[in-house]
């Protein structure tokens, strides 16, 4: 049985635990935006990881906190900004990923996007798996897999988006986790 989602342009990574997808409030219409963070916190999601840029969208964090202290809720934002289109330092990566593993040990419910739940989180799901044991190019596969039944597949139709952007997934260490000499 599949877990519920609060919007459609997202898919479950780990069912009922971590969910990636488009970003997570509509820009334009501020009643709209406050419906879906009401929708993500009913679904018992605690914490967002956040990888757009400062200038991708209107910021979400104040609506969230606000819409979770009326409900006395507690939750858990994170920023990782990778630039549209772009890839993150290997550091970087390596921190986001530290986070999910971080919500998900401490039983938390994850939603982690950038603007259009299509590159940047793709590149991070990929890498994602590959720490969870998968070689890079399983992970692409299964990461296709899921995309195409997102609804926005049908206008685009990868992801990640860009060549750079698998790349980064196939040559993400075994383990997910950088080696210093």
């Amino acid at each position: 049985m599949q877990a519920d989602k609060p919007i459609p342009e997202s898919y479950w990574v780990i069912p009922g635990q971590i969910l990636a997808g488009e970003y997570p409030t509509s820009e334009y219409n501020p009643a709209r935006a406050r419906q879906r963070i009401a929708a993500f916190l009913r679904e018992g999601f605690d914490t967002f990881i956040d990888l757009t840029s400062p200038d991708d969208a209107s910021p979400y964090e104040a609506l969230l906190k606000q819409e979770a202290a009326e409900l006395g809720l507690q939750i858990h934002y994170h920023r990782f900004p990778i630039g549209d289109y772009g890839l993150p330092s290997r550091e970087q990566m390596q921190a986001t990923l530290d986070q999910l593993d971080q919500a998900r040990q401490q039983g938390r419910k994850t939603y982690l996007h950038c603007q259009g739940g299509i590159g940047r989180t793709g590149t991070v799901v990929g890498c994602y798996l590959v720490r969870q044991g998968l070689d890079g190019q399983q992970a692409l596969n299964q990461l296709a897999e899921w995309w195409r039944k997102v609804p926005k597949s049908a206008l685009h139709p990868r992801s990640p988006e860009t060549a750079q952007q698998e790349d980064f997934v196939r040559n993400w260490p075994e383990g997910g986790r950088i080696i210093r000499p």
